[in-house]
């Protein structure tokens, strides 16, 4: 009988071990779905998501509102999700995984491109504006809320005045697409400390760099 009392305590401890929602992360990387959204600048979400995809060997399927995909990371689940609602309207893919999942918005880790960046730099924040991106507006206006962390990923603002829609939906040149592979292994090195290490010490070993 005691045997099976150790059996039965060391079950449900071990249920709620899985199901603790501070151990569940939720990655959402910010793009547009179509074939001719593919590669551009505004899609740096999805390209990075995908990266991580190919190193840890796990396949996105389609589901509600999105494409996503889970893998373990040292102890901690990670859902990864690219939302199928094109950009202006991710926060309502965001919103229902969240609470679907039962995650926390410290565990929440928003990955989009950002102009005021130089090409491939990195950046972490723990809270802020939307700095005039479609996504990350929306976001903000679902979780009624501006402290949800954010990883930004440099696209350049080479583009002159009136043609920034362009520019964003516009192909990676030559140069950055030689640069791209290494800058795809720190982003995905980035959300690993982030699911691991958390927000402030991931800020402190990658920002700027």
């Amino acid at each position: 009988m005691l045997n099976f009392i150790h059996k039965l305590f060391g079950t449900s401890k071990q249920l709620l071990k899985e199901t603790d929602p501070m151990k569940k992360f939720l990655i959402v990387g910010l793009g547009n779905i179509g074939p001719e959204y593919e590669n551009t600048r505004h899609n740096i979400g999805f390209k990075i998501l995908d990266f991580l995809a190919a190193q840890e060997g796990f396949t996105f399927e389609n589901a509600k509102l999105g494409a996503v995909a889970t893998f373990k990371y040292k102890g901690k689940s990670v859902l990864c999700l690219k939302p199928s609602t094109y950009m202006n309207l991710s926060g309502k893919a965001v919103k229902y995984w969240m609470d679907k999942e039962n995650i926390s918005l410290d565990n929440i880790l928003i990955i989009t491109d950002d102009i005021n960046l130089p090409f491939g730099s990195i950046r972490l924040k723990g809270k802020g504006s939307d700095g005039g991106h479609n996504g990350l507006k929306d976001i903000q206006n679902v979780l009624q809320t501006t402290k949800y962390n954010r990883f930004r990923f440099g696209v350049g603002s080479n583009f002159s005045k009136g043609k920034q829609v362009d520019y964003v939906l516009g192909k990676w040149d030559d140069e950055q697409q030689t640069a791209m592979p290494e800058r795809l292994k720190k982003s995905t090195d980035l959300i690993r400390s982030f699911v691991f290490a958390g927000a402030k010490n991931t800020m402190n070993q990658f920002n700027g760099k």
